[in-house]
């Protein structure tokens, strides 16, 4: 049996950092390196420089919102609302039923009714639409039920 080849017997405890030359870790610095952040405090391996910085590496997006392309809109014109009956109710449920939507649309998708075409079936509508669309729904003798445009 040979010196080298004993196994150890004792644990030893790890350097405390920061705690004067008789550590064995340094005294002036205490081992992380000259000045900087990193020298006097704790930083989080996620931290990159500020808290906005991660928001800079999403992919750019032109317009007034980085979102726009979860807010999609379908618009319904007066000629598509020729199909329905006389006195029938349009509403969103309606509207899916006569194939005008999908069955199932995205969850952020607003449905809004346009003038654009000319109405001939007298209808109450429940859905959002333009100023000139509601004129030519209460021209055609319908009722608009929505308040909100």
């Amino acid at each position: 049996m040979k010196l080298h080849s004993l196994s150890k017997t004792t644990k030893r405890s790890q350097k405390r950092v920061g705690r004067g030359y008789g550590s064995g870790k340094g005294g002036h610095n205490s081992g992380r390196g000259t000045k900087g952040q990193k020298a006097r405090n704790s930083v989080p391996a996620h931290f990159i420089g500020s808290s906005w910085v991660w928001f800079k590496r999403l992919p750019f997006m032109r317009g007034k919102s980085k979102f726009n392309s979860l807010n999609d809109s379908l618009y319904i014109t007066l000629s598509d609302l020729n199909k329905f009956a006389a006195d029938s109710l349009v509403d969103l449920k309606a509207v899916t039923e006569a194939g005008l939507l999908q069955a199932k649309p995205k969850r952020f998708t607003k449905v809004k009714i346009v003038a654009n075409g000319e109405l001939s079936t007298k209808l109450k509508v429940a859905l959002p639409a333009t100023k000139q669309a509601v004129k030519a729904i209460t021209k055609a003798g319908g009722v608009y039920l929505c308040e909100s445009n």
